[in-house]
């Protein structure tokens, strides 16, 4: 059977099989190697995705489960939310998102021990954007989210996945380092734009690559045509 890697997350990650997003590209760059499985919810949290764990992944090596090779985590966008702002029964304290990060690879850890975790940090906000294109009624005209409430969280998520020796893409720095990256990256200043999808696929096939998970590294599926021999092709389905 052909190997799994999970895409577990809110919003960002269950949009992102739509046209040019990062998890339809990843699908496509594995396309002959890997089945990239979607698990992403839009809205929710770290609370709400540690009540879940036993649903989206209901299976295990025990009851005959294959263990996937890579699941990506990739929450805390939601978490940020500012308490006393719209959007603010999103809201997890900083110290319970850390406590649920560590409860959701413990979970993922016990059930599969070989699968490579990653973590992935909320992106930045940018609070302009996310003026322009509320998705409530936002009765104080404020921003529900602030860059530094994000890089609060992502920091937590790096620690997390330094304490628990696990790799990690800290999104809100890296995508800061790209000139404009506000309106590039950020079509309402939070969710992805054709090029911050790009971006995070690229920053994912790295740390997969990082983890011993490449093209080259990774079998392909069935003979490829160019293996095929046109005088004998039955021969390559004999081996």
């Amino acid at each position: 059977m052909r190997p799994k890697i999970y895409l577990f997350g809110d919003s960002i990650t269950e949009e992102s099989f739509g046209d040019g997003g990062w998890g339809a590209s990843l699908a496509h760059h594995f396309s002959r190697n890997v089945d990239v499985v979607l698990r992403g919810y839009s809205g929710y949290n770290t609370r709400w995705a540690e009540k879940v764990l036993k649903r989206v992944f209901p299976g295990s090596q025990d009851s005959g489960g294959e263990a996937p090779l890579a699941v990506t985590v990739f929450f805390g966008a939601n978490d940020a939310c500012l308490l006393l702002r719209c959007s603010g029964f999103l809201h997890v304290p900083v110290d319970e998102y850390k406590h649920n990060l560590r409860s959701i690879v413990s979970f993922l850890k016990k059930q599969w021990p070989a699968t490579r975790v990653i973590l992935i940090t909320p992106p930045p906000i940018d609070e302009e954007g996310r003026l322009q294109f509320p998705y409530i009624e936002n009765p104080l005209n404020q921003p529900e989210r602030t860059n530094e409430a994000a890089g609060a969280f992502a920091e937590a998520c790096v620690a997390v996945a330094r304490e628990s020796g696990l790799p990690v893409i800290d999104l809100w720095t890296k995508m800061q380092q790209v000139p404009d990256w506000q309106k590039a990256h950020l079509r309402d200043g939070l969710h992805l734009t054709p090029l911050g999808n790009r971006f995070v696929f690229e920053e994912v096939v790295a740390k997969l690559r990082d983890e011993g998970l490449s093209l080259e590294s990774l079998p392909v599926d069935l003979p490829l045509i160019a293996d095929i021999d046109p005088n004998d092709p039955l021969k390559a389905f004999h081996k």
